[in-house]
């Protein structure tokens, strides 16, 4: 289990060295023959029930039933199709595409071909299982139309201690889960620059625009561009610098104290 508090950059195809490991597929939860997956894990907490990394498979469809958890991905190769108890086509999500899954949806994964993707995971287990979930928009690619005038000009910059003047910054979720604790959305600001000063949530970061410098309380300086994916555990200790224009995807897993 990883859980070092340190900012993460996610590689396509798992850090230098290190590299993906082949998992053991368990023939219960498939529908079809055996794929071959292979997966690196930069972040794992067994006891909050989240997972972060990069994973891939061969063609396969996995067995119906709930998903297994709140999944926020972006497809780096290939595609896959989400069919319903029926086996009736829910929705078709290609490479490129960035895609939320509810929690318990009654839907199968059906993949015909490789696939790769980075992925964040949210199954707590100190949460209820929602139940009643509809199979029909539990699983959406989020829309990458959305203009700033769709967006909310926020009132706060939180998660961050501004230093010198305030940033305009606006936001758009796109998801919520049911238990209220995992957000999927669109956000941007003017140049900023933070405080250090401990993350207070999980954060996966899909870099569209801009350029983001997170300097930790070790000294480690990391710098993100356009394209770039990243992940910062709750408690990273580290400070943001934003030289210009910036526009993410987020998936924020925030639950609060117990």
């Amino acid at each position: 289990m990883s859980t070092e508090k340190k900012v993460h950059r996610l590689e396509k195809y798992g850090p230098a060295g290190l590299g993906m490991h082949q998992m053991t597929c368990n023939p219960e939860d498939f529908a079809s023959d055996l794929p071959t997956q292979t997966l690196h894990v930069y972040y794992d907490d067994e006891d909050l029930g989240m997972s972060v990394g990069v994973w891939t498979t061969t063609s396969m469809q996995e067995a119906f039933g709930p998903y297994p958890g709140d999944e926020f991905v972006l497809l780096l190769e290939g595609g896959f199709t989400m069919v319903d108890g029926d086996n009736e086509v829910l929705d078709t999500y290609e490479e490129g595409e960035s895609v939320y899954f509810r929690n318990a949806a009654p839907v199968s994964w059906v993949q015909e071909g490789h696939l790769r993707k980075f992925y964040i995971t949210y199954l707590n287990p100190n949460r209820e299982i929602p139940q009643g979930v509809p199979a029909e928009g539990a699983v959406k690619a989020v829309d990458p139309s959305v203009t700033a005038d769709q967006m909310t000009v926020l009132d706060d910059t939180d998660p961050f201690i501004i230093k010198g003047d305030k940033p305009t910054q606006h936001d758009y979720v796109y998801f919520t889960n049911d238990t209220e604790d995992m957000f999927v959305g669109l956000w941007d600001s003017t140049p900023f620059e933070s405080e250090m000063a401990p993350f207070p949530t999980h954060e996966f970061v899909q870099l569209l625009e801009g350029v983001i410098v997170i300097t930790e309380a070790d000294g480690t300086v990391t710098s993100f561009e356009e394209g770039d994916i990243f992940f910062v555990p709750k408690g990273t200790v580290c400070s943001w610098s934003v030289p210009r224009y910036v526009r993410k995807h987020y998936a924020v897993v925030a639950p609060p104290e117990e």
